[in-house]
């Protein structure tokens, strides 16, 4: 599957990444994490051991985009897993959403069959150009369960490419202003029925 051309005038493809694979690439695929989350330098050793975590969970599934030349270099990153009641965000987002005033019957039907969303990053070089929505588009594919959930960071007036490509993909909100343990950032967790349209 192709995409248009980014800045440095080469196209980008996507392919499926295994678990293998994202562990052999993992330095490159956490650059892109923290450039595009804007975070320190550094910050890319504290998330690693979670991403290598991540990739025993059930339903786990990774896609990347790479530049057609001979290293392949990653140029954005996806992957999620079938989300389950011992997961620490599975457990923050009950939390948050028996906090907000809602049912159990509905923090049941919310949290009972989701894929979680769990990382979505493009490097700033490739942004803009259509590689967050085919990511998605391509990570969802097939997917068994009723419905993916995500979090993204609150952002005023939903003015980023992230909140924009979410809601041009047609992503609802769950839970708004909520704040995860550890994080003073408010959160937003949106949500989609699959199969994804």
């Amino acid at each position: 599957m192709r995409t248009v051309a980014t800045d440095a005038e080469t196209t980008p493809y996507l392919v499926d990444l295994s678990p293998q694979e994202i562990r052999r690439r993992l330095p490159e695929a956490l650059a892109i994490y923290v450039a595009a989350m804007g975070y320190p330098q550094g910050t890319e050793y504290h998330r690693a051991p979670m991403w290598i975590e991540h990739l025993s969970r059930p339903g786990w599934r990774g896609v990347g985009a790479v530049l057609p030349t001979p290293d392949a270099p990653l140029v954005a990153v996806a992957y999620g897993y079938h989300g389950a009641r011992n997961h620490w965000w599975h457990q923050q987002v009950r939390d948050g959403l028996h906090r907000s005033g809602h049912t159990d019957e509905y923090i049941d039907g919310v949290l009972d069959d989701y894929f979680e969303l769990t990382e979505l990053h493009v490097a700033p070089s490739a942004q803009g150009h259509g590689l967050g929505r085919a990511l998605t588009r391509r990570l969802l594919q097939d997917r068994p369960e009723k419905s993916v959930l995500l979090s993204t960071p609150e952002v005023e007036q939903e003015e980023n490419r992230a909140w924009r490509l979410y809601r041009r993909l047609g992503f609802e909100d769950v839970l708004r202003d909520f704040m995860f343990s550890g994080d003073r950032r408010p959160f937003a967790v949106l949500g989609h029925a699959l199969p994804f349209e």
